[in-house]
């Protein structure tokens, strides 16, 4: 059973392009798989579901919802889940208005809700994965205390760079206080050029600091966002696309980790 959390505190990596990825890629493959959208803008939820999107309800706020009040039978997890088009692909979807929740289930300390959920999901999918908003927040945490293998998109920028060290401090810390179980299952290189220096330098630098830099990089290029534009992930749009081929790559780096 996988469960991972694709997370970065700066926003245009390409986090939700990767977890919505490989979440098809293993899907295709067999596995029964769940993406979990906690990103109020929605761009996995849409990815997957398409126009949908639009009329997915119950989503991931009214999950949140239920759990600030109490009720002698709480709608199951799974009836918060949504299938999608795609052969073993399911979704719970975001919401626009999710962030509208976040102080309240702060003061009531709902940090562990989400966690219990992925733990019922846990019967009915193989892998699990939760996009993240671009910031460190309750629904980040709550990711990552649901759990148990961090992926980290990294696009190659000193600003990104930089910014790196404290996701993993925040990472580390929410290791210790939250969730033992909890690693850092590898730093995902994000629309590389490999014949510019910058990237390369960067890499090395990375590298130098024993930070887990993964071995599949993933190219920049304009069939991501022509994927995005007909909502249909690269493993069935383009299977044979060199950008695919690196998805697929990196889906079988990570299951051998």
């Amino acid at each position: 059973m996988t469960r991972r959390v694709v997370f970065n505190q700066k926003g245009g990596v390409g986090k939700s392009s990767i977890a919505a990825n490989l979440a098809a890629i293993g899907a295709s493959q067999g596995a029964k798989t769940l993406l979990i959208d906690l990103d109020p803008q929605g761009n996995s939820s849409h990815y997957l579901l398409g126009e949908a999107y639009n009329e997915a309800a119950p989503d991931i706020k009214d999950f949140f919802e239920q759990t600030l009040s109490f009720q002698l039978k709480p709608h199951p997890a799974d009836e918060f889940v949504h299938g999608t088009t795609y052969p073993n692909l399911s979704v719970m979807p975001s919401n626009p208005d999710l962030g509208d929740l976040q102080s309240k289930l702060e003061a009531k300390h709902k940090i562990y809700k989400l966690r219990d959920a992925v733990n019922r999901l846990s019967e009915q999918f193989e892998t699990i994965i939760i996009d993240t908003p671009p910031a460190f927040n309750f629904f980040t945490l709550s990711a990552l205390v649901a759990a148990d293998r961090c992926l980290i998109p990294f696009d190659c920028d000193e600003f990104a760079r930089q910014a790196l060290y404290s996701l993993l401090a925040n990472v580390q810390e929410t290791r210790m206080d939250h969730n033992e179980q909890l690693e850092v299952e590898g730093i995902v290189v994000n629309q590389y050029q490999p014949r510019a220096s910058l990237p390369k330098r960067i890499v090395a630098d990375l590298k130098a600091d024993d930070i887990p830099v993964l071995d599949t990089y993933l190219s920049s290029s304009v069939k991501m966002k022509e994927s995005h534009d007909q909502c249909c992930p690269l493993i069935y749009m383009a299977p044979s696309h060199k950008l695919t081929q690196q998805f697929v790559e990196l889906h079988a780096e990570l299951g051998q980790r």
